[in-house]
């Protein structure tokens, strides 16, 4: 009986991963696809990634070559646990037709964690962080829904009919009429038939719910959080039992946590803080900048040993109060005003790869290892990320690849400029609001810029990269 129990729970395991759990997941709110701009090799490379809605599932990848030509593109998933010894043999990457230098591939991620997608040009090699989890259940479709009820009742019925008309007629010679006690008999043994299959289905759904039950427990949330203020201190709380069993996080540009802080509704207060831990790595504090009072949604960007990086979520009422100094020299906070950068705008649509380019007024430097940071967010709260000029993927997670798989760390494109741009593709229609960040003459400037994103079937011409 213990081998049957097993099976059958590993069969509706493997249905529900199959047919019904969407299960991409990155680092960010409603920002699944991966976005990576940098080289493998002498090749300057910009690579999508479009995660699966299941897993195992399919994986949509796109590689432009920016400069050059290569005879031979090749993507290879490489799971963290097995590192690329377990690795399936690579992939090549098609041309794709009337668009020269672009390559498409669809590659399986077979489970759930913390991968990355080889991408090899020629001899050149880029390594791309991706994860995956499973993290909403998927409804079923209303129209195959109402079909499958229709086959579902025909079928209940003819069921019943079936054994009404076997007790009825069975037996009888050919031209028999049945008498009155057959015919009772046959509509007793009717109704039960159909009480009996009644109770199949009731048990059946009742089976499906606690299937469908043990499967919301296993779908991805970030660690449960609670963020405080006291006294001009920002502390955030990790209150998850799933803690104790996780990996250590990693530094991600030399920061244990990158913390956001937006002010509700008008996400007219903005600051990018710098936790740092308490004793242990479930506690986190910061001292808060000369923000004023109000609601704001708290984002915390932290990154696993394994390369899984999570995005803290919660909200804090933050009091009037007097500002210390800052935890961390690279703390910085906006409260109005362009910070000297200028939106190089062209057209947003809704789903359509675009540069983000803004220009500064005074020559650039580093900041934080990145010539630029930008955080994008929607008034609802729905979508949130944090880009870079190389991307969106987690420069940790790509760190942690490099050292697993004994691959040269990647070259970063961080010459001084006075124009930065950051790759990106605005997941849905609507208002958002732009934070870019950058650093000249050692002082953090911050702009902050509203965009009208357009629906996905908008005509327009595309944007095109620089």
């Amino acid at each position: 009986m213990g081998g049957v129990d097993v099976e059958g729970a590993a069969l509706r395991r493997l249905f529900v991963l199959l047919f019904l759990l969407p299960a991409a997941v990155q680092a960010h709110v409603g920002s699944p696809n991966v976005f990576f701009d940098g080289a493998a090799g002498p090749y300057p490379i910009r690579v999508i990634v479009r995660p699966p809605e299941v897993v195992p599932g399919v994986a949509e990848i796109t590689i432009r070559l920016k400069e050059g030509t290569a005879d031979r593109v090749t993507v290879q998933p490489v799971f963290y646990r097995t590192g690329i010894e377990g690795a399936p043999p690579p992939d090549a990457a098609s041309p794709v037709p009337g668009d020269p230098g672009l390559f498409a591939a669809q590659l399986w991620l077979m489970t759930q964690g913390s991968y990355t997608v080889r991408v090899q040009v020629g001899e050149g090699v880029a390594l791309v962080p991706v994860v995956t989890a499973p993290t909403r259940l998927k409804g079923m479709q209303r129209g195959l829904g109402i079909v499958l009820a229709a086959l579902g009742l025909f079928l209940f019925a003819g069921a019943v009919t079936l054994v009404g008309a076997a007790v009825r007629e069975s037996g009888l010679a050919p031209g028999e009429v049945p008498d009155a006690r057959r015919l009772l008999r046959a509509r007793v043994v009717t109704a039960l038939a159909g009480v009996l299959l009644a109770l199949v289905l009731i048990g059946g759904k009742h089976w499906w719910d606690n299937v469908e039950a043990e499967e919301r427990e296993r779908l991805y949330r970030p660690f449960a959080v609670e963020a405080s203020v006291r006294e001009g201190v920002l502390a955030l709380d990790i209150d998850d039992p799933r803690r104790q069993e996780s990996s250590p996080f990693i530094p991600d540009h030399g920061k244990l946590m990158h913390l956001f802080l937006v002010r509700e509704p008008g996400l007219d207060a903005f600051a990018h803080l710098h936790p740092v831990p308490q004793g242990s790595q479930e506690r986190f504090e910061a001292a808060l900048p000369p923000l004023p009072a109000g609601r704001y949604r708290v984002y915390g960007d932290v990154v696993h040993e394994s390369g899984f990086p999570q995005t803290l979520t919660d909200v804090v009422d933050i009091p009037a109060f007097v500002a210390g100094p800052a935890t961390d020299p690279d703390d910085s906070w906006h409260l109005g005003g362009d910070g000297g950068l200028t939106w190089l705008k062209t057209p947003l649509v809704a789903g359509r790869e675009v540069d983000l380019r803004f220009q500064a007024k005074v020559p650039l430097e580093p900041y934080m290892g990145m010539m630029g940071h930008a955080v994008i967010t929607r008034p609802d709260g729905e979508v949130f990320v944090h880009l870079h000029p190389v991307g969106s993927f987690s420069m940790a997670s790509q760190q942690a690849f490099e050292r697993r798989m004994g691959v040269a760390p990647a070259h970063l494109h961080n010459h001084p400029a006075s124009v930065v741009s950051f790759p990106y593709e605005l997941p849905r229609p609507g208002r958002y609001r732009i934070w870019v960040q950058v650093k000249s003459g050692g002082k953090v400037l911050t702009g902050a810029f509203d965009a009208d994103v357009l629906p996905f079937d908008a005509d327009v011409l595309p944007a095109s990269s620089p």
